[in-house]
């Protein structure tokens, strides 16, 4: 963790909705004037989408699973370096993978690609983390340590495989049946280092469906945000969350535990913005007066 050069990551697996989360968190930047570094988990892949299918078919013939969620085709040591790097210097070097087409164009490359590695605008703010691996730990590597602020999103796993199906067939071009095999292909990795983040966490958005999602793989579209609760559990030890006001602003929320409130799908932006809002504030205010401590040193 750094008070010069705070960390925040949004880690939540593939479909999960962390881009519904990275968009909240953008509007927040803006209101709040926030200059921030943006870091997307898939430039951490090990693999080109050619070269990760040809690491699953000799996976598959050594009898193994592998998949994006876990440490084969993830650099995880070199993710934390990122942000031990950045923590410590405010500087680092990042890279984009490019989904579709739409993304490889204006690169003159094709999809599944990196672009090159290039260097972290200066004097940013803060980093923001958007991915798989924004809380993750193993052997090798501690991600989560260097994170100041770190929010889950955690829809049910079968609202989360129908969006990622449906993103993934309609967005990226896959066939159903590849989805569902990656599914299948990632359930042991799922496990180990997807779910356990969620621990770790300081805030967790977990959207619970109010429809039938009981077959994901027959599902055709997603369920709608008015179709949903979203059910937020903050760390035990931040006393700083002002749950009178959350329930008096969001129109029906109510509290499940002393550490869980629950607010209707519609409201979940506006949920995420009253919550994440001052958190971000309290880490921008100890940036400023962590610099005015510093002036103040250098001139005496």
């Amino acid at each position: 963790m750094s008070v010069k050069h705070p960390i925040i990551a949004i880690t939540g697996s593939s479909g999960a909705g962390t881009t519904t989360t990275t968009n909240a968190i953008r509007h927040i930047f803006r209101n709040l004037s926030v200059d921030a570094a943006y870091v997307e988990g898939d430039s951490f892949h090990r693999f080109t989408r050619p070269e990760m299918e040809v690491e699953i078919r000799k996976a598959q013939e050594q009898g193994r699973h592998i998949s994006y969620f876990g440490p084969h085709a993830n650099d995880f040591e070199l993710l934390e370096s990122l942000f031990n790097e950045y923590g410590a210097t405010g500087s680092g070097k990042v890279r984009h993978y490019l989904h579709s087409f739409d993304d490889a164009v204006p690169f003159n490359q094709m999809p599944g690609t990196f672009t090159p590695w290039q260097d972290l605008p200066s004097n940013t703010d803060l980093l923001f983390y958007e991915g798989l691996h924004g809380g993750v730990v193993n052997e090798e590597a501690d991600v989560a340590r260097h994170v100041d602020l770190l929010v889950g999103m955690v829809p049910i796993v079968n609202l989360e495989w129908i969006q990622k199906i449906v993103r993934d067939t309609t967005d990226r071009g896959h066939s159903r049946e590849a989805v569902m095999s990656s599914i299948v292909r990632s359930m042991d990795d799922y496990f180990n280092f997807i779910t356990p983040q969620f621990s770790r966490t300081h805030v967790n958005f977990q959207r619970v469906p109010t429809v039938d999602t009981s077959n994901p793989f027959s599902a055709r579209e997603i369920p709608s945000h008015d179709e949903s609760f979203v059910v937020v559990r903050f760390r035990r030890e931040m006393k700083n969350v002002d749950f009178p006001y959350l329930l008096q602003m969001i129109d029906g929320a109510f509290m499940s535990r002393i550490n869980t409130l629950v607010v209707p799908g519609g409201k979940m932006g506006l949920a995420m913005e009253l919550i994440l809002s001052p958190l971000i504030e309290e880490l921008l205010d100890k940036k400023r007066r962590a610099g005015y401590q510093m002036d103040w040193v250098t001139e005496k």
